[in-house]
């Protein structure tokens, strides 16, 4: 049975930020807005493939290489570019800040694991007032594998010099959340992009509609 978490992780991409603006950047450069769907599904897919294949692989390569695949090799290296910067000024959801402030004011120490690059994510949460809430920063880069390979939950335990069992992962992802649990970790699951967490996945320890919900009935384990 979950225990009440030492150390809560947020997942960052589609969890505390909202990747819609890009969809404006694509369309800058003369690509179609309902492209940004595609890509980003096909930036994730091939990083996974890496990881299981044994190989690295870094955010900002990979995010180039699947968009330059996803259009068809039409956009120029200075497009290319313009998009892929735009995840460094991505807005929060709403729920993010008042999450991330109640699993603060109960004790627990807050952390991102992400996919993204060590510095793109300082500089997003520093732009979007979350920096003062967040206490640690694990990243695929640190750990040499992507998400949801079981040891980049057991990476992040170790670097934060916390007991598995006593780390938390909150995603709106049921296939991060998956990951987590299968390393032994604690998973809470938003049902904000998802809806419903699929029957294929190891179910959660908590969920709800929103982060909010999920912070407090992670903080409401015993």
């Amino acid at each position: 049975m979950a225990v009440r978490p030492n150390v809560v992780l947020f997942d960052v991409l589609e969890t505390l930020i909202d990747l819609d603006p890009l969809a404006a950047r694509l369309e800058e450069v003369g690509q179609p807005a309902n492209t940004l769907e595609p890509w980003f599904l096909r930036f994730q897919r091939d990083a996974m493939a890496l990881t299981l294949a044994g190989d690295e692989a870094p955010f900002e390569a990979v995010a180039r290489e699947s968009l330059r695949t996803e259009t068809k090799y039409t956009l120029s290296e200075p497009d290319i570019e313009y998009v892929v910067e735009g995840f460094s000024r991505l807005p929060t959801f709403d729920d993010a800040a008042p999450a991330l402030k109640k699993i603060s004011e109960a004790g627990a120490s807050i952390g991102c694991l992400t996919v993204n690059s060590p510095e793109r994510t300082r500089r997003f949460l520093e732009g979007a007032g979350l920096a003062g809430f967040v206490d640690h920063i694990v990243t695929a880069q640190d750990a040499g594998v992507w998400k949801p390979h079981p040891d980049i939950y057991r990476f992040a335990a170790k670097h934060l010099d916390t007991p598995i069992e006593r780390l938390a992962l909150v995603a709106v992802h049921a296939w991060d959340c998956h990951g987590a649990k299968r390393a032994g970790a604690i998973a809470g699951w938003c049902a904000r992009l998802e809806c419903q967490p699929g029957d294929v996945f190891v179910p959660a320890d908590v969920t709800g509609n929103n982060l909010v919900e999920v912070a407090d009935r992670l903080m409401s384990l015993h």
